[in-house]
């Protein structure tokens, strides 16, 4: 049976309670990315042999994500081994610790941790060492922007006495670090065994066993504050719409370690040295929104049966150059988009019933790297125009539907800027110049 009760009968106390429980299911929930719905990346774990003294298994991650990659420096790969496994040899990867292997007099094994933590190797690696789809320090592609390089595995050979496929463990507490935190793991589970193609076509192969964990991502887990925001601007008005105040974060001390250094202070150096090389915390030009990334969405021009945007995107980090970054934008008239320039572009449907999210990512070689703020305030920006056609059914400058309904950089929601502060058009009617 359900209850009703009277708002005005409510105290404080259990209005409180109540806030808090709303506030605890919307984080629970905060994994669900509603423009990449079944987004995750899931790891299979393929005995292909078995030993004398345990097993040899391949390891791949396969990104599943539409548009979030892992960028440098790259993924690390966490378990606890459910009985006394050992490693005795990996290649394609690195445990970062080998851990105490005393008790072996003769052989020692790679790693006898048992939560051992795993990294990919750099490109360059010995071809002896390599496997393939492994040795790219840890960078995964988005499923969208490259899917053939969206995978990474590498091969261990596991060391657990008296193993059959009747007594075999699978590791629990999987971990996924990309490099920092934001992905949680589930349970291992028991699959249909891979098939694996041989290079030439002709031979098809099968694991012995098969174990997928699947990783999903959440915003909230990564960062406790946004990493983007977006700007607004026109041609009809002179207004620009910032990005809101302190969208992620507000400013520190400039005259101290902090989180913000301004453009030519004598500090900058000083602060850049003292960070951490493992502290992927950002350190941003001074600035009232704080945000490393900036998004400007510009309305240019206005023709007879088409319509022009400028896309901007500022980095303000200091500390990072945002390699194969990529744009995500949800906006009306994108099924009607008739041409990018300098950017990639591919639409995303994540529902068959609207084409109205497209991805937008750097070209290879040319403007595919956001490079890093500078000294002396300079910035690290990338920008693209966008032609649209005009749907005479939707189209109209009024009441801000020339602006994005949603952006994320790299997977990251984006801050917007609040409604009511949108550019106007002005009382007259805007002229269609041919």
């Amino acid at each position: 049976m359900g209850f009703i009760f009277s708002i005005s009968k409510l105290t404080n106390f259990t209005i409180l309670v109540l806030l808090l429980a709303l506030c605890c299911i919307s984080t629970s929930t905060e994994a669900f990315d509603p423009l990449d719905p079944n987004g995750n990346i899931t790891i299979k774990w393929d005995i292909i042999q078995w030993t004398p003294d345990g097993y040899v298994a391949v390891v791949t991650i396969y990104n599943y994500q539409k548009y979030r990659h892992i960028q440098t420096p790259g993924w690390t790969l966490g378990w606890t081994w459910a009985k006394n496994e050992i490693i005795w040899s990996m290649v394609g990867a690195q445990a970062t610790e080998q851990g105490d292997c005393s008790r072996y007099k003769v052989n020692l094994p790679h790693c006898c941790i048992k939560d051992p933590a795993v990294e990919d190797l750099l490109p360059g690696t010995p071809y002896n060492q390599q496997i393939e789809n492994c040795c790219k320090g840890g960078v995964i592609s988005s499923w969208v922007q490259d899917p053939v390089n969206s995978t990474s595995t590498f091969q261990l050979s596991v060391g657990a006495a008296g193993t059959t496929n009747r007594t075999v463990k699978v590791p629990n507490n999987f971990t996924l670090k990309a490099p920092g935190p934001g992905y949680t793991c589930g349970p291992a589970k028991i699959v249909k065994p891979t098939r694996f193609v041989s290079p030439d076509g002709k031979r098809v192969t099968q694991a012995l066993m098969t174990w997928n964990i699947t990783c999903t991502f959440s915003q909230f887990l990564s960062q406790k504050t946004p990493t983007c925001c977006v700007s607004h601007s026109s041609f009809y008005n002179e207004t620009i719409l910032p990005c809101p105040t302190c969208s992620c974060g507000c400013q520190n001390n400039i005259t101290q370690q902090g989180s913000c250094v301004e453009g030519g202070s004598p500090y900058l150096a000083s602060a850049l040295s003292a960070w951490g090389k493992n502290n992927y915390a950002p350190l941003v030009r001074c600035t009232n929104h704080m945000c490393p990334i900036r998004v400007h969405w510009h309305v240019k021009l206005n023709y007879k049966n088409y319509w022009r945007v400028k896309v901007t995107i500022s980095n303000f980090n200091y500390r990072m150059n945002y390699t194969q970054w990529n744009l995500v934008v949800q906006h009306p008239n994108f099924d009607n988009l008739t041409k990018i320039f300098g950017f990639n572009f591919k639409l995303l449907s994540s529902y068959q019933a609207k084409n109205d999210t497209a991805m937008m990512w750097g070209v290879k070689f040319y403007n595919d790297v956001l490079m890093q703020a500078g000294p002396h305030g300079l910035l690290g920006h990338v920008q693209s125009e966008l032609l649209f056609r005009k749907d005479p059914s939707t189209f109209t400058f009024h009441k801000g539907w020339a602006f994005p309904r949603r952006v994320y950089f790299n997977g990251d929601n984006c801050v917007m800027p609040p409604l009511d502060g949108y550019p106007w058009l002005p009382n007259a009617s805007l002229p269609h110049p041919h």
